[in-house]
């Protein structure tokens, strides 16, 4: 039962799309990640998803639209639908995901960016 200063734990690991977990609340893991350039076209069939833009913009590619997430404001991805986080121009954007234990990196979708376990930090 200690703070967790978000800054101090992204400035401890550089991969892009590879999140770290840093806190469990009951069945919901909280990970940090970087981001860069785009992702992959993926949907989570049984779980949401939380991004919480830290530093930076994320666009949140959606069949049809795109969302841009502002540093310091969230967006919410429901179960079942077809996402893919990017970012522009080069630029590396700091998140905060929360999530389901459960939910996979990728969704069913396999891929070289697809993480099966993520790090504690």
């Amino acid at each position: 039962m200690k703070p967790i200063n978000i800054v101090k734990k992204h400035a401890e690991f550089t991969k892009q799309w590879h999140p770290h977990q840093i806190a469990i609340v009951d069945d919901m893991q909280i990970l940090l990640a970087k981001l860069k350039d785009e992702f992959v076209w993926h949907a989570h069939e049984h779980e949401d998803e939380l991004f919480q833009v830290i530093k930076g913009t994320l666009y949140m590619q959606f069949r049809d639209k795109t969302e841009v997430v502002n540093e310091g404001e969230i967006i919410v991805v429901p179960k079942g639908i077809e996402h893919n986080p990017m970012t522009k121009n080069g630029e590396i954007v700091h998140v905060l995901l929360f999530e389901k234990l459960s939910t996979a990196h990728t969704g069913n979708i396999t891929h070289e960016k697809t993480q099966t376990k993520y790090p504690q930090i």
